[in-house]
């Protein structure tokens, strides 16, 4: 799949998605209409409704994990949510941030930024700011955030090396990152790997876990650990959309495991973080 292909196809199926609620989403295999639909759970999100500055408007169910549960932010903190959506992880990072604290969230979908700033109108938020703009060149000044967080996105980024260099410039020396994603163990199937809905449903654009670190320690990050990591099992009806029962049967075999994951990461107070004293 070419990379602007890519592009254009999660922005058209996240287009669709902000006009639709929770329950909808959550009603399809990752959000994605058109994509496993009719399956009657959801497979990927977490429950956030006990969480301080949770906004039931602001949440579409997309996420992977809850970044911010072990992002370790503080009051005061400037704190960037990429692929920000309805605003859901920015206004629980809000609560951690506090008056004096400012969260940007960003978005390449008009409609979800759209949304998104009408839910911060609503709740009367004035540090809470929403930008239209593309992870891989952020609207955003250098060393800008204490901390970045992302959920369920960075897998629909195609290039994730850009994506990570991007993160590591807009943070602050000593800042780091908190990031949900959706990371494979083992090798998909070239026609999982293919179809366009898998694509915006968070699957088909993870890569394996171990890929996945390596970029970030390439990017110049230290102290790069794995907060939380949870099987993410697709059931059989969707899978079979893809493939006939012996290829899917030869896929459960195989070893291969779907997982979501929280990762940490900081940025060195002084260098690059790669040893070389640049």
């Amino acid at each position: 799949m070419e990379m602007e292909n890519a592009k254009e196809i999660v922005k058209e199926k996240y287009s669709q998605i902000a006009s639709q609620s929770k329950i909808q989403n959550e009603t399809s295999c990752c959000g994605s209409t058109g994509c496993c639909s009719n399956v009657d759970y959801s497979i990927f999100s977490e429950k956030y409704d006990n969480l301080k500055g949770y906004n039931p408007d602001a949440d579409l169910g997309l996420g992977c994990g809850i970044p911010t549960e072990f992002a370790q932010i503080k009051a005061g903190n400037v704190v960037l949510d990429l692929g920000s959506g309805a605003g859901n992880d920015c206004f629980v990072a809000r609560a951690l941030v506090g008056n004096t604290g400012k969260v940007i969230g960003i978005d390449f979908t008009e409609a979800m930024i759209e949304k998104a700033r009408a839910n911060a109108e609503k709740l009367g938020f004035n540090n809470v700011e929403f930008r239209y703009g593309d992870i891989e060149k952020m609207p955003v000044t250098a060393n800008k955030a204490d901390v970045v967080i992302s959920n369920c996105v960075l897998n629909l980024v195609p290039d994730k090396e850009k994506a990570f260099s991007e993160i590591f410039r807009v943070l602050k020396p000593g800042g780091h990152l908190s990031v949900s994603d959706v990371v494979i163990k083992g090798e998909l199937p070239e026609v999982i790997k293919q179809a366009a809905e898998m694509y915006a449903g968070c699957v088909s654009g993870a890569i394996r876990m171990p890929e996945y670190l390596n970029i970030i320690v390439d990017r110049g990050f230290v102290n790069t650990k794995v907060q939380k990591e949870k099987l993410i099992t697709i059931p059989d009806e969707i899978l079979l959309n893809y493939m006939n029962q012996q290829q899917l049967s030869d896929f459960k075999n195989s070893g291969t495991g779907i997982f979501s994951i929280t990762v940490y990461a900081e940025k060195p107070v002084s260098g690059c973080g790669c040893g070389c004293n640049c």
